[in-house]
């Protein structure tokens, strides 16, 4: 009774155990979102394992095994043939503490010398193995086979080694060799080994569990229905104050007198390496307290450490517990009565199940996250468990799993103990690797390998577009060239000195703005804008031109309204993103409708004038339409106005087009030979000649033949967010229907033409921690999908998206090229304005491209600027240009 009432705070009540897996949640979650990571306790590193054993895993293979004073090299074979077989084995090898302590290169040179000893015992020095390595030190993992050590635990002191990966380390120690080569396919840890390991013999497993002198957990947890390996890294739970409240004086003094004080107080909580200290802090308390031995304290009692987890072990023994505590009290310098043997007895049991009662309210957390992500009303699942506390103390397993029951009754949970998790667990986890790559790599490779170019393959594009850009230029083979490189009649840039207030319109979509544009210069230089946007019915849309741009008149005069501007006659620029065919800066003949317009009476008309023609027909208020340009050309001279150098106009989102400034004289549909004109280069067209068929793929072909434009835009449909989702979707499909994905199964919503969208692309490549992303929109797309699938899925997109970006780049290189070699220019100092939700959106799309332009175009120093509003604040200063040169003419 006395010690029940001592340790009250010890004996946690199943409310107190849910609120702390309620807590251990949030910081799981916190772990895994890329914004919370870095000051979350709970890490939740990725260890790249994407799955665990399905029975067919077969074949040789080695596995090194470092996590102390000795280490082992293991040959494991596995066989299929129906009794999944695993024969192992195994030599301990001695590593001295001189080398311990010496250099990285000794470190390893000596791993490698026991490898070679034991491939040479087996007489195996032939074969080149795949290896898996365990090695059980704190890293950063990047990749299945790549992992940094933070920092040497457990005595090592090997210098070179720390913010290094040790798989490239033991990899050049095996080149310095030369006698043997291995396939090193992955590194872990003992936990995921021991996940690997009992994953092999139970398929439900899906959970790693090490409770020993040190603890952690393993947990490949569900992301929609697969797996992805995550190492918890859970001892630090804690370490942020969340369990302050049911830490125990005892706790803090344990955490203070370690190497770490503040640092893995889970651990230190319900661990091997503490829970015997824990006793002998509480048995020293309550002798002080002369609540024990009569008040006397012996020095071995004094003595940290002297009460091992072994001695908890024994104490708790059902038929020998009383006679194994007097034991150990005695060997401790103690005179122990009946009552002290007794309640060191309970003393033992208060602190190994609070320690099991903790372990099980974490887990609960982990099996109800998996339990969510599968979407299951009952989860079945099995933990693969190894470590010496959960192996061999009397009660703590028991314990364990009743705890683990009581708080998720909702679970059926299978513990599992496992046999050589370190050594075994490395070697099935690359067994699982090979399996994974012989189903699935050769057939996925061998089809998205014609979406990945080479740097031969982009500086062949790049000749290509400037093939093409000249046949545009030219009067002689302009009608056939598909890229058009159209006169826009801008022939300058801003330099800085317009002013004054001019009404732009951006028509390129079923909403127009109307913007009232304020230019200022010198002290006071900027620009202030106001806009409006007003919808275009469907009705306006599909009827006659003159009801269209009645319409648009009607709300050019809400705004002067608005604006408290009526009456009031301004310059305006127009931009009219539609292909159109342009005879001077304020005349511009509509070639076709495009985007769902189709207004009657338009086509091979001057829009200008149909656009004056309404707003004569109101008789409220006159404007001078001073320039028709397109969004591509404003982008340019947004850009321009804050950056002289910026002579070139991008946009890359859903269409992609650019335009530049050429030399006149190199602009034949023009008369005229000095200064410089921008050219509307409409690149979309790119290939519509044939000239990128070679380059196209079946699933471009499949694309472009569903199109509302078959054969046309083609250079449009392989770089654009219109079509980069559809590209992704259709290579699913490919891929699902040869059973590389999704086991097969093609859900009726992946059917359905532009389901997936290229806003996809951008939060599936933007997620780098647990795949959520994928998840959630494979789930939305109606897909059952494992983690292999996500990963799929993610490497699509990745392909597809990159491919975009190096083309789209390969073009770009062509025409800073041509601008450098018109002016006959060693090197091109060169400013790119740019637009489009692809590339302002997509995490990598820019960088790509940029990167892809940098090396086709080594003589030009290319910067990218942002545009910001250039459809609408482009227009503007187009006119604003217009008008300087115009008022500098007349004076």
């Amino acid at each position: 009774y006395l010690v029940e009432q001592y340790l009250y705070h010890m004996r946690l009540s199943d409310e107190t155990l849910l609120e702390i897996s309620n807590r251990f949640r949030k910081e799981m979650e916190k772990g895994l979102g890329a914004t919370t990571h870095p000051t979350a306790s709970v890490k939740m590193l990725p260890t790249f394992v994407r799955s665990t054993p399905d029975g067919t895993e077969h074949g040789e293979f080695l596995a090194l095994d470092l996590g102390g004073t000795n280490f082992r090299v293991l040959r494991v074979r596995v066989t299929d043939n129906g009794l999944q077989k695993v024969e192992m084995e195994n030599q301990i090898y001695a590593i001295p503490e001189d080398i311990m302590r010496g250099s990285g290169t000794q470190l390893f040179d000596h791993i490698a010398e026991c490898l070679a000893n034991f491939m040479d015992k087996l007489q195996i020095k032939d074969k080149k193995l795949p290896l898996g390595f365990t090695f059980s030190f704190p890293c950063h993992q990047t990749k299945l086979d790549e992992s940094f050590l933070v920092s040497w635990t457990k005595g090592f002191k090997s210098s070179g080694v720390e913010g290094r990966d040790v798989v490239a380390l033991i990899r050049k120690a095996i080149q310095r060799r030369g006698d043997f080569d291995i396939d090193i396919v992955a590194v872990v840890n003992d936990t995921v080994g021991t996940m690997m390991t009992c994953g092999y013999d139970d398929q439900n497993c899906e959970i790693g569990l090490i409770v020993g002198r040190d603890l952690n957990t393993e947990q490949p947890w569900t992301v929609g229905c697969g797996l992805w390996g995550e190492a918890f890294g859970w001892g630090a739970f804690g370490d942020d104050g969340v369990l302050n409240d049911i830490r125990t004086e005892f706790d803090r003094e344990i955490d203070m007198g370690s190497l770490n004080p503040g640092k893995q107080l889970f651990e230190k909580m319900i661990s091997g390496m503490y829970m015997g200290e824990l006793v002998r802090l509480i048995l020293v308390k309550m002798a002080k307290e002369e609540l024990l031995f009569q008040g006397k304290i012996s020095p071995e009692l004094l003595t940290t450490g002297s009460f091992e987890t072994k001695d908890v072990s024994d104490i708790e023994d059902d038929k020998d517990g009383i006679r194994k505590a007097y034991q150990v009290l005695v060997r401790l310098g103690l005179n122990p009565l009946q009552e002290d043997c007794v309640a060191t007895h309970r003393i033992c049991q208060i602190v190994s199940t609070r320690s099991a009662n903790l372990c099980a309210a974490t887990l609960a957390a982990v099996l109800r996250r998996i339990k969510e992500n599968k979407g299951e009303d009952r989860l079945r699942s099995t933990i693969g468990v190894d470590g010496s506390v959960y192996k061999k103390h009397p009660h703590f397993a028991k314990r364990l799993h009743k705890a683990v029951r009581r708080l998720v009754p909702d679970c059926d949970i299978r513990f599992l103990r496992s046999e050589d998790g370190s050594g075994k667990g490395a070697a099935m986890v690359t067994a699982v690797a090979y399996r994974l790559a012989d189903q699935q790599k050769a057939p996925r490779q061998n089809t998205l390998e014609p979406l990945k170019l080479s740097h031969e393959q982009l500086l062949e594009v790049k000749r290509r577009m400037k093939l093409e850009m000249e046949r545009g230029l030219s009067k002689e083979t302009h009608s056939i060239a598909p890229v058009k490189m159209l006169p826009t009649y801008v022939c300058a840039t801003p330099d800085g000195t317009e002013k004054g207030d001019f009404l732009a319109l951006d028509l390129g979509g079923t909403n127009f703005r109307v913007l009232l544009v304020r230019v200022r210069n010198g002290k006071r230089r900027g620009v202030e804008m106001h806009n409006k946007i007003y919808s275009i019915p469907q009705e306006v849309m599909h009827g006659t031109g003159e009801e269209l741009f009645d319409h648009i008149v009607q709300c050019i005069a809400d705004f002067l309204e608005y604006m408290g501007m009526k009456g009031v006659s301004l310059p305006l620029g127009f931009t009219f993103s539609f292909p159109c065919q342009q005879n001077s800066l304020d005349e511009s003949i509509l070639l076709k409708w495009t985007k769902g317009f189709k207004a009657s009476g338009c086509e091979g008309e001057d829009v200008v004038t149909l656009l004056k023609e309404a707003i004569h027909r109101r008789e409220e208020f006159d404007l001078d339409v001073v320039a028709v340009v397109n969004d591509t050309v404003g982008t340019m001279m947004t850009c321009g106005y804050e950056d002289p150098h910026c002579e070139v106009g991008l946009i890359v989102g859903t269409g992609s087009n650019a335009c530049y400034m050429e030399e006149m004289r190199n602009v034949e549909l023009v008369d005229g030979e000095e200064g410089r004109m921008c050219v509307n280069m409409e690149w979309g067209a790119f290939g519509d000649n044939g000239c990128l068929d070679d380059f196209r793929t079946e699933f471009d072909k499949a694309v472009d033949d569903l199109s509302l434009n078959p054969g046309k835009q083609k250079f449009e449909k392989m770089i654009s967010g219109m079509y980069l989702g559809e590209i992704v979707r259709n290579i699913l499909i490919d891929f699902t229907k040869r059973g590389l994905l999704f086991r097969g199964r093609i859900s009726e919503r992946l059917k359905t033409r532009g389901i997936f969208e290229t806003k996809f692309l951008s939060q599936i490549e933007s997620d780098c921690l647990a795949l959520l992303q994928v998840r959630a929109i494979l789930h939305h797309l109606g897909l059952e999908s494992t983690c292999d699938d996500s990963i799929i899925v993610k490497e699509v997109c990745t392909v597809v998206a990159r491919r975009a970006a190096q083309l789209c780049g390969a073009g770009m290189a062509a025409v800073v090229d041509k601008i450098r070699e018109n002016r006959g220019l060693d090197t091109l100092k060169v400013t790119v304005g740019v637009d489009g939700t692809l590339y302002k959106l997509h995490p990598h799309f820019a960088k790509v491209m940029h990167e892809t332009v940098k090396d086709l175009a080594p003589k030009c120093e290319v910067s990218f600027l942002e545009s910001e509003d250039g459809s609408g604040k482009g227009a503007a200063l187009i006119t604003a240009v217009a008008c300087r040169i115009r008022e500098a003419g007349q004076r």
